[in-house]
């Protein structure tokens, strides 16, 4: 169920928020766009303060955040008809528990390496964003 409302207690970090737009609330995870168009590439941020670890979820978390991700990849595989889904929870500049899932084509930027680093990142235009999260939400409430 897709809803768009952060729990009041919940924070999220800043670099999160600065780097990515929200797209809705799969249930325990909010799903937000990485502002960089390069790439279809979205992640989940579970509503649990403090946690930097998937182990440190509850097993029902874990298997709730496993659940939405796979959700999450087949939606974004579908729109996007790319071949390969990538996934990640690095933490390693931002501790705060996070879950990358990003489409990747050959021939993409820097395909077939990392799409963290490399070169300039180039924002979504306002429409552009607004027309891939719609998209996405719809590729969603069709699963």
């Amino acid at each position: 169920m897709l809803t768009f409302n952060r729990h009041s207690s919940f924070e999220i970090d800043r670099t999160l928020e600065a780097d990515s737009h929200p797209i809705c609330w799969l249930g325990l995870c909010e799903l937000r766009l990485i502002d960089d168009k390069r790439w279809p590439w979205v992640v989940l941020i579970p509503q649990r303060n403090g946690m930097t670890e998937l182990h440190e979820l509850t097993p029902l978390d874990q298997t709730m955040m496993t659940f939405e991700a796979n959700e999450v990849a087949e939606a974004l595989c579908a729109m996007s008809d790319c071949d390969k889904i990538n996934r990640g929870a690095l933490g390693n500049i931002v501790s705060q528990l996070h879950y990358h899932i990003i489409a990747r084509n050959a021939g993409d930027p820097n395909w077939p390496g990392p799409v963290w680093g490399y070169g300039v990142r180039e924002p979504y235009e306002p429409q552009e964003r607004l027309a891939f999260c719609e998209k996405l939400k719809q590729r969603l409430t069709q699963n």
